[in-house]
């Protein structure tokens, strides 16, 4: 991708190499940036001036009943249906198979009739179990904040506030546990709305539905509010109400998405560090630059102190993380600035050498926010055709191919596979629920029914193949008698053009986290707080901060994402 033409960045800085990039420990630190799809939808909605509207609030004085929340833009309209439901609290789980919720919701492509209500009621509430139509974008759910939600109902029936503090370290009234899109049970399929301006960029229909969910989950909590004591309850003041997002709930069924969309996942990343680039080209740097990534880096300080984790890893980084951002306020402050050319390189070559990946990547979200007028376009191109990389070339050279595997893959040539710590592992997807799952392979059955995500070890096999492979001259020879191949052979064939395809560690390792790929995923996102509960599924926010759907309006600024100030303890 080219960079913008400016005297003040004409000297480019490579962008960061895959090895660097690419690795598990590194992705699992990425914070979220301007770039994030949560920030690309919200900027989109306020300059396309949509507004909102809450045209049906049926909701009875336990809490249950109907509520419709409509998004009306320049050239279409989408209504979040939401029913919340009376859940008997012992039926509360985060897990994916669970079977009742506090509330249930779907995305409806225009304004829905009451027929489309009531046929909606009956099968909105049981989730996979049920089966919507092509009307709908998406399907989700949630339950209640055992910590919070009803703290906050109570504590506002009486007249008061929450504590910020409260709000703060839980971070969310309700939390979802999916948000399923692109045609899953029955909803319409993405390749009939990607041509939408608005859902061009990636899991823009998913998150405008959450984006509506966290103003429902509040409205019920002052609805509850008010049913408890009508004359003294009161609303949830405004600088509070923005310390409340949407927490989820996210498990393995997201890291297959990483490694079997390589192609996309290459765009994401090289949009993101082409971003990176363009800021550590920066030439001169103009004090005020300084001052807000003081400012930036100093917010960032405040949600660290927020981010509360009980996975004892977690809690070991996010220590050490605050200790890092004390370290790299004093360096920013004290930067010498324009003595050398680009000051942010330097600054940046700095953190490498003195700071955690955790706060390296807190670095890179930081300096990317210094210059939206030279990041802020490539949000236009994080979408991806992945068609154009479906069909193998079946006249390559097998000489070729080996080459590309000894460039691309060191990685997977480096690991021994007959050692069983680097084969422990194996992918399936479950019976009950189709969805992902690790396995023990010397110590669970089901390896003969592994999915194909151990890409290292198919390249390691791949290349060993064609180094006793004598009579085979082009890669449709090869793939007519080694069929078994041919899925890796279309990988190694994309490698050639797409720097970021690979995530670059053995994928099936007995110490590999699958959480590193969840934290990825989700950092593109936007989401923050990351919590995990084991190795292998998360908790996140949502959203915490933002704006509500009736401020986009008021002269929308894209600095929400940390908070300001820490409100003090009454």
């Amino acid at each position: 991708m080219s960079t913008p033409n400016s005297a003040n960045h004409s000297r480019a800085v490579a962008l960061r190499s895959s090895d660097t990039v690419m690795r598990l420990a590194r992705m699992g630190a990425f914070h979220q940036t301007r770039l994030s799809f949560m920030r690309v939808l919200l900027r989109r909605l306020a300059a396309d001036k949509w507004h909102f509207e809450r045209p049906q609030w049926s909701i009875d004085n336990a809490g249950v009943g109907t509520a419709l929340y409509t998004a009306i833009g320049p050239e279409r309209t989408y209504t979040l249906v939401a029913f919340a439901h009376d859940l008997d609290p012992k039926l509360r789980s985060d897990r994916v198979i669970a079977e009742a919720w506090d509330a249930t919701f779907t995305l409806f492509d225009g304004k829905p009739s009451a027929l489309d209500i009531e046929r909606l009621r009956a099968v909105v509430p049981l989730q996979e179990a049920g089966h919507i139509s092509a009307r709908e974008l998406t399907l989700s759910r949630a339950n209640r904040s055992v910590r919070l939600f009803e703290s906050v109902v109570s504590t506002l029936a009486s007249g008061r506030q929450p504590r910020a503090q409260d709000l703060d370290e839980v971070g969310y009234l309700m939390r979802t546990t999916a948000v399923y899109g692109s045609g899953k049970f029955g909803a319409c399929d993405r390749r009939f709305i990607r041509e939408r301006e608005e859902f061009s960029a990636p899991f823009q229909v998913e998150l405008l539905t959450v984006f509506l969910i966290r103003a429902f989950s509040v409205d019920i909590v002052e609805h509850l509010a008010r049913v408890s004591n009508p004359c003294a309850a009161v609303s949830l003041a405004p600088e509070l109400r923005r310390r409340v997002g949407v927490g989820n709930s996210t498990g393995l069924g997201m890291a297959p998405f990483v490694v079997n969309h390589p192609t996309l996942v290459d765009r994401w990343v090289t949009v993101r560090e082409t971003a990176l680039a363009r800021v550590r080209s920066v030439v001169q740097v103009e004090s005020a630059r300084r001052t807000r990534l003081v400012s930036f880096i100093s917010r960032m300080h405040i949600d660290a102190q927020q981010w509360l984790t009980k996975h004892p890893e977690q809690a070991e980084r996010v220590k050490a993380y605050r200790v890092d951002l004390d370290a790299l306020l004093r360096q920013c402050t004290d930067w010498p600035l324009n003595e050398h050319p680009q000051p942010w390189n330097q600054l940046y070559c700095w953190a490498e050498k003195h700071l955690s990946m955790e706060c390296q990547e807190a670095l890179v979200s930081a300096l990317i926010e210094l210059y939206p007028e030279l990041v802020d376009e490539l949000s236009a191109r994080m979408h991806m055709d992945e068609s154009a990389s479906f069909d193998i070339d079946g006249s390559m050279p097998i000489a070729r191919l080996r080459a590309l595997i000894e460039r691309n893959y060191g990685f997977a040539l480096d690991c021994d596979f007959d050692t069983p710590s680097n084969n422990a592992r194996f992918w399936y997807a479950s019976e009950e629920k189709l969805e992902p799952r690790l396995g023990q392979r010397f110590e669970e059955p089901g390896a003969d029914r592994e999915h194909p995500l151990a890409i290292g070890r198919d390249v390691a096999a791949l290349f060993q193949f064609l180094q006793h492979d004598t009579e085979h001259k082009i890669v449709a020879e090869l793939l007519l008698s080694a069929t078994q191949h041919r899925h890796t052979v279309r990988r190694v064939q994309a490698s050639a053009n797409y720097t970021y395809a690979e995530i670059r560690d053995n994928l099936i390792a007995d110490l590999m986290l699958p959480i590193d790929i969840l934290r990825f995923k989700l950092a593109f996102f936007g989401a923050t707080k990351f919590d995990p509960r084991s190795d292998r599924w998360t908790r996140i926010t949502m959203f915490q901060n933002a704006p509500y759907p009736q401020e986009l309006a008021d002269g929308y600024v894209d600095d929400w994402v940390y908070p300001q100030a820490l409100a003090p303890r009454p």
